[in-house]
């Protein structure tokens, strides 16, 4: 029986497939929110074509800027390990934290107190209601990670490589998914 219990900071990584959402595919999803209305998370491991100061001129760092999903995706949002600098951060578990103060994070940027080691930015984010989620994990979409540890998702995309690193560590029948290419038409 699949674990269908999800807690906030479980880590969702989309089971291989050929063919599949263009989204989705290869994602691994920081679960940052969940209750009765539904499930909010960001794709961790999908970096855009375009930087934060390109989107917010008075940002003086080049910071990436990840997919967090379909969802509002004019909308930034961000994951970060410092709430003490932070006012108004969630914990999502562990020492990841979800939000806070944005005039704050200009300032603490620009005077370099926290790096893109401490904070993650995304545009949009990715959202099912509850049922729509333990659905897809019944028909097998996604693998439920519960043993991510906050500085692994802050730090998972120095290569690039996340997705395909998860897929080693569980082995087995996944250890072949880890060297194949995103299109199966580029083999």
């Amino acid at each position: 029986m699949k674990k269908l219990q999800l807690n906030r900071g479980d880590v969702l990584i989309s089971k291989p497939n050929i063919i599949g959402d263009v989204t989705f595919n290869r994602s691994v999803i920081l679960l940052a929110h969940i209750d009765d209305g539904g499930v909010v998370g960001f794709i961790i491991n999908k970096p855009l074509d375009f930087n934060l100061e390109e989107l917010i001129p008075e940002i003086e760092e080049n910071f990436k800027i990840f997919n967090g999903g379909p969802v509002e995706q004019e909308n930034l949002y961000f994951i970060h390990d410092v709430p003490h600098l932070i006012t108004g951060s969630v914990e999502i578990k562990n020492g990841i934290y979800w939000g806070g103060s944005f005039d704050m994070i200009i300032n603490l940027i620009n005077t370099k107190q926290i790096t893109s080691e401490n904070i993650k930015f995304f545009l949009g984010y990715s959202g099912w209601d509850t049922f729509q989620l333990k659905s897809e994990i019944v028909l097998d979409t996604w693998i439920i990670d519960s043993t991510t540890k906050a500085n692994d998702i802050l730090n998972s995309l120095r290569d690039g490589k996340y997705w395909q690193e998860k897929m080693k560590k569980l082995g087995g029948e996944y250890l072949l998914w880890s060297n194949a290419p995103d299109n199966p038409n580029c083999n």
